[in-house]
C-alpha cells in the first residue's frame, strides 16, 4: 500500500473571473502545500465559474480559460508549487468541425492535471445532462476521454460530475484499466435531502469502480443556484471516510493508504493510450501519464474528519443565506432594502438578509395603509428592535388617495394599487441609495397567483421564492431557536397570515390551509401530476380544480419575477418552464 495526502478544494469561484479564480486556485495550492499534500483538486469549471450559461459559446471567452489554464499551471512552477499536481475544472473547446446542430465552438466542460508547469492531460465530461436546471447539450460537445496519471506509485484516475450520475462511459471503465484513486470535480447544486443521494451514489461508484473515490464539490451562490460543498471520500468498499462541511469554503484534507499500481509506468511525460468499451455504445481512451512511480516517505497521517451534517431545516436555511450572500457580494451590491409589514414572510427575509451580510446593511420600509392593523406595525418594529436592521415608515394612504382621485379602481385593482405604491417606493429608494429590493413572496402565493405584478413582486432578488408557505413557517420556529434572541416576534409567527389590502382580510379567505395547499402544490409544481393522478393520490377533487387552474393562469406572473435560490426538486425559473400562451389545460 501506498500513502496519499489529497487536498480537496471546495472553494466558491465567481462565474466570469477568470483571472480572479486563478488566483485563488494559486492561493489555494500553496496552502495545500503547506498541508503536505501530495494531490490538489478543484471543482467542475473552476477557472471559468460554473454554470457559466451562453458565455460558453464566445470565442473570447473559451480562448480566456484555455491560455489562463497555460498561464497558472506556468505560475504554480514559477512559484515553487510545481510539483504539487493540481486538477481542476475549465472551459476548453473541441477541434471539431462545425456542424449544424452543434454547439458553436464545440466547448468542453474539462478538466486538467497540472505538473512542473505544463497540462499533462485533459479530460471532458463524457454525460451531459438535459434534465432539470441543465441545459448542457446545449452548450457542450462530448468528451470521450479517461486520463490515469501515476502519482507517487498510485494510479489516479479523473472523470467530470455527471459522469458519476449516469451509467457506462468513463466511470465504467475505471476498475478495467484499474485505478486506486478517482477523483471526481463536481459543480452539483443543493436541493433538500440531496447529501443523503449523493453519498449513496459515491458509494456505488466506488464499489463498481473498485478503488477510493474523492468527490469534490463547488459551494456558494450563482443567481437560482447554490452549491452545498458537502465534499467527501470513501475507501473501495464505499465506506464513508471523511467529509467535508456544507456551505462553507474548506481546504479539506485527507490522508489515503492506497493500493500501489502494478503495471509499468511507462516514460515519464509520455502518455500511452487504450481503448476501452464504455458501456453505452461509445469507447472511451484512456491516457495513462507518469508523474512520480515511487511512493513516499512512510509518514503519519492525519485523523480523518467526518463534518457534522445539518439537519434539514438548517440546510435549507443556510441554502437561503448562501444564495442571498454571494447574490449581494457577487453583483456588487452594499446593501438590501424591503418591505416589513409584520408578517411572516417579509419578517423570514429580513432575518436571512440580516444572517448574509449583516443587519447594518440591510434596510426596511414600513409602509402601512389604511387596512394596516395596528400589530402589524408593532411587530415590524419590534423586528427591527430585535435585530438592528435600519428602518423608516412611509404611510401610503395619503399616496393611494392620490392616484384614487386620478383614476377610478375597485375591488382587486384597488388593491393592487396598494401593493404597486409599496413596489414603487422601494424602486425609488433602490435608485436613490444603490439598495438591491429583495422580494418577500413565497412559492405558495408565486404558485398560485398571488402577488401584485409591479407591486410585491418588483425587485432585483427574491430569497423565499422557493419556499413552501408552510415551510416558512418551520424556517422561522427553527431560527428563533437557535442561540440567541429569537429575532421573528412570536406574534409574526402565529397570526393567521393576511395581505391587509382590505378590511379583516385573510388568506384563507381565497386560499385552503397552506398545509393542504402546499401538499396539494408539490405534487402539482414539483411531481408534474395530471389531474386525475392527484385525486389518485387523495387530494381532494374541487381544490385540484381550482389550484391546477391558479397554477396555470399565473404563469405570466411567474416568468417576470426575480431569481431565487432553488432549493427544492422543481423551482419557478430553471427547473420548470411552461409556455405562457398556452391553451392546454387538465381535465378538470
Amino acid at each position: 500500500m501506498a500513502q496519499l495526502r489529497i487536498a480537496l478544494a471546495q472553494t466558491n469561484p465567481v462565474v466570469g473571473d477568470i483571472a480572479g479564480n486563478a488566483e485563488t486556485l494559486v492561493e489555494w495550492t500553496r496552502r495545500a502545500a503547506g498541508r503536505g499534500a501530495h494531490l490538489v483538486v478543484f471543482p467542475e469549471m473552476f477557472l471559468t465559474g460554473y454554470p457559466a450559461e451562453d458565455l460558453v459559446l464566445r470565442s473570447s471567452f473559451a480562448e480566456a480559460s484555455i491560455a489562463t489554464l497555460s498561464e497558472v499551471a506556468a505560475r504554480l512552477a514559477g512559484e515553487g508549487l510545481g510539483d504539487l499536481p493540481v486538477v481542476v475544472g475549465y472551459l476548453d473547446r473541441a477541434d471539431l468541425a462545425p456542424r449544424v446542430g452543434q454547439p458553436k465552438g464545440a466547448p468542453l466542460d474539462a478538466a486538467a492535471v497540472l505538473y512542473r508547469g505544463k497540462v499533462v492531460a485533459k479530460s471532458a465530461k463524457h454525460h451531459l445532462p438535459n434534465y432539470g436546471v441543465f441545459d448542457e447539450y446545449r452548450y457542450f460537445v462530448r468528451g470521450d476521454r479517461l486520463p490515469i496519471f501515476r502519482l507517487h506509485g498510485v494510479d489516479v484516475a479523473v472523470a467530470l460530475c455527471e459522469d458519476l450520475w449516469q451509467e457506462g462511459g468513463p466511470v465504467s471503465v475505471v476498475a478495467e484499466a484499474g485505478a486506486g484513486l478517482l477523483v471526481v470535480p463536481n459543480g452539483s447544486p443543493y436541493e433538500t435531502n440531496k447529501d443523503d443521494v449523493r453519498l449513496e451514489l459515491c458509494a456505488r461508484r466506488a464499489r463498481e469502480a473498485g478503488c477510493a473515490l474523492a468527490y469534490v464539490n463547488m459551494v456558494g451562490g450563482q443567481d437560482e443556484l447554490v452549491f452545498d460543498g458537502d465534499s467527501l471520500v470513501v475507501d473501495a468498499s464505499g465506506a464513508l471516510v471523511a467529509r467535508a462541511s456544507q456551505f462553507r469554503e474548506e481546504l479539506f484534507v485527507t490522508d489515503l493508504e492506497l493500493p500501489e499500481a502494478a503495471a509499468e509506468p511507462g516514460e515519464l511525460g509520455e502518455p500511452r493510450h487504450e481503448a476501452y468499451d464504455a458501456h453505452d455504445g461509445t469507447v472511451i481512451t484512456v491516457e495513462r501519464v507518469l508523474l512520480s512511480a515511487a511512493p513516499v516517505e512512510p509518514y503519519e497521517p492525519e485523523p480523518p474528519v467526518v463534518a457534522e451534517r445539518l439537519d434539514d431545516l438548517a440546510e435549507i436555511y443556510q441554502a437561503l443565506v448562501t444564495g442571498v450572500r454571494d447574490y449581494v457580494r457577487k453583483n456588487g451590491f452594499k446593501s438590501v432594502i424591503l418591505g416589513l409589514s409584520g408578517g411572516i414572510d417579509s419578517a423570514l427575509t429580513a432575518t436571512i438578509a440580516a444572517d448574509a451580510i449583516g443587519p447594518e446593511r440591510v434596510h426596511t420600509v414600513l409602509m402601512p395603509s389604511r387596512y394596516s392593523s395596528d400589530h402589524s406595525i408593532t411587530d415590524a418594529e419590534e423586528l427591527v428592535r430585535r435585530q438592528g436592521v435600519h428602518a423608516q415608515v412611509v404611510p401610503i394612504a395619503d399616496i393611494v388617495s392620490a392616484f384614487e382621485k386620478e383614476i377610478g379602481l375597485t375591488g382587486l385593482a384597488a388593491e393592487n394599487l396598494q401593493a404597486r405604491v409599496r413596489g414603487m417606493l422601494l424602486m425609488s429608494l433602490s435608485n436613490e441609495h444603490g439598495h438591491l429590493v429583495l422580494t418577500t413572496g413565497n412559492k405558495s402565493e408565486l404558485a398560485t397567483g398571488y402577488s401584485t405584478l409591479y407591486g410585491d413582486s418588483a425587485g432585483g432578488y427574491a430569497p423565499i421564492k422557493d419556499v413552501l408557505k408552510s415551510v416558512v413557517w418551520k424556517l422561522s420556529e427553527w431560527r428563533n431557536a437557535q442561540p440567541g434572541r429569537p429575532p421573528i416576534p412570536e406574534n409574526s409567527i402565529t397570526k393567521e397570515p393576511s395581505a391587509e389590502l382590505r378590511p379583516d382580510q385573510r388568506d384563507t379567505d381565497s386560499l385552503p390551509p397552506y398545509e393542504v395547499l402546499d401538499a396539494l402544490l408539490r405534487d402539482y409544481v414539483e411531481g408534474d401530476m395530471g389531474r386525475d393522478e392527484l385525486v389518485a393520490a387523495g387530494h381532494d377533487p374541487e381544490l385540484v380544480t381550482k389550484v391546477i387552474r391558479l397554477v396555470d393562469l399565473a404563469e405570466y406572473k411567474r416568468r417576470q419575477y426575480p431569481p431565487g435560490p432553488k432549493i427544492t426538486p422543481k423551482n419557478f425559473g430553471r427547473d420548470r418552464r411552461l409556455p405562457i400562451t398556452n391553451r392546454w389545460r387538465e381535465r378538470l
